[in-house]
């Protein structure tokens, strides 16, 4: 006698119960931790269930990234919502502090892992949150684009230094103080 129903498939939202575990799975194992079929023995469903929401790990992992810079951009936004006199530097030490909250998240959204040319609402949301620095600098002219690019590079690479380690942090440093002395005159 058979034990299988036409039941219909139901899990509540298994694409967010996937993305949360995946997050977490993030955060602890990185990138390479993350596997369509541990995912499923993460949440108890079968190894099959995630393929009704992603068609690939990489369609995860963009996955990932949309909400990375989702929060990404709404961490930008709360920053320059209190219109601080210093804006430039406040949201470099954000986007900085970002990375250090987030590292694995913060390297998967810059990954070549990540591909955004095929994920339009990846490259939105790798778009929003470019425009929310380039705001800062200015809208649509060259050398706007050009300052928003450098105060990018600038950030960006003092994150990933620091993620990175590359930085020696001497007895008595305080990260916070030295980012804000990098990004003093953004």
């Amino acid at each position: 006698m058979s034990t299988s129903t036409n039941a219909p498939y139901h899990h509540g939202d298994l694409r967010r119960a996937l993305l949360e575990a995946a997050l977490v799975i993030l955060e602890r194992d990185g990138e390479a931790g993350i596997q369509l079929r541990d995912l499923a023995r993460a949440v108890n469903v079968s190894p099959a269930a995630p393929y009704r929401h992603f068609d690939s790990r990489a369609a995860l992992l963009e996955s990932l990234a949309v909400i990375g810079f989702q929060r990404f951009t709404r961490k930008m936004e709360e920053a320059a919502a209190v219109n601080p006199p210093q804006l430039r530097t406040v949201l470099g030490r954000t986007y900085v502090q970002f990375a250090l909250d987030n590292p694995e998240l913060f390297r998967l959204m810059f990954s070549p892992q990540v591909r955004k040319d095929n994920r339009p609402g990846l490259r939105m949301a790798a778009d929003a949150a470019f425009a929310t620095l380039r705001h800062v600098t200015g809208e649509d002219t060259k050398s706007n684009r050009i300052a928003a690019l450098g105060a990018w590079a600038r950030v960006h690479g003092l994150a990933v230094l620091l993620l990175d380690g590359q930085i020696a942090m001497r007895v008595g440093d305080d990260v916070h103080q030295l980012i804000d002395a990098v990004l003093d005159d953004l």
